[in-house]
């Protein structure tokens, strides 16, 4: 049996339906196979990164033998020491500049960009003497080998405070939030993690064969160290993109 509806209620039920929130359906799937879309995006441009970031680390390696007379890693160390950290940062620099990972500040005035460059070398020079001084508490000399210590410093600092720098910016509430645990919330900070402890841990075994007796030309204060650093850096950028890829599913980030 119909009942029948008098106008007074019709008129509500249209006001109601005029007024009350549309229900959108979601398709799950769809979200989940965007979500996967745009991770698959983000791991080959870090794939391409990491590629230029190694074949920057090759040429610093082979290229300047083509210009410079007598050059090796070995015999002329410092001088590769300055052209690798030249070379790698310049690929950091355009590449970022480039791609910009990250969503921009909204701040975009001249003076802001002018302002935050500078902190950056700032950030970069203090990350330079810091390491210097830990090399010194370790057992470097003080002061017979300074220069080398010191371009040591700036090797690991190129390999772990410039990444940093350029994807977080001078933010350490952003660094250590990065290195914390659980506190990425991008596939780039996943891949900053493991570059930088794998460079870090290149250096600390590099130190290894120092004291041994096998005299070896490599073993010379801080050659198997920079050494270490270099093979765990390039090492990291190796790995870091292929164990995202096969954990790219179980990778769930937190928005910042």
């Amino acid at each position: 049996m119909n009942v029948p509806r008098f106008p007074g209620r019709l008129l509500w039920e249209q006001l109601r339906g005029a007024f009350s929130p549309a229900v959108i359906p979601v398709d799950l799937s769809q979200i989940a196979t965007e979500e996967n879309t745009m991770k698959d995006t983000d791991i080959r441009r870090l794939l391409y990164a990491h590629l230029l970031c190694i074949f920057s680390v090759i040429l610093s390696t082979f290229i300047p033998s083509l210009f410079l007379e007598d050059f090796s890693v070995l015999e002329t160390h410092l001088t590769w020491l300055c052209i690798c950290s030249v070379s790698v940062t310049a690929v950091n620099l355009v590449f970022y500049l480039v791609v910009k990972p990250n969503p921009p500040s909204r701040r975009s005035s001249l003076s802001h960009k002018v302002g935050r460059f500078l902190k950056c070398c700032i950030y970069f020079l203090m990350s330079c003497f810091c390491f210097h001084v830990i090399f010194v508490l370790y057992g470097a000399p003080l002061i017979e080998l300074a220069l080398e210590t010191f371009l040591f410093a700036v090797i690991l600092s190129t390999f772990t405070t410039v990444p940093c720098l350029c994807l977080l910016g001078p933010n350490i509430k952003a660094w250590l939030r990065v290195f914390s645990r659980n506190g990425v919330t991008s596939i780039w900070e996943n891949s900053l993690q493991i570059t930088t402890i794998s460079s870090f841990v290149g250096s600390w075994l590099g130190a290894f064969p120092i004291p041994l007796d096998w005299e070896r030309p490599w073993q010379v204060w801080p050659i198997s160290c920079t050494l270490g650093a270099t093979f765990g850096y390039v090492a990291g950028l190796a790995v870091s993109p292929l164990w995202i890829y096969w954990n790219r599913k179980q990778l769930t980030y937190k928005n910042n």
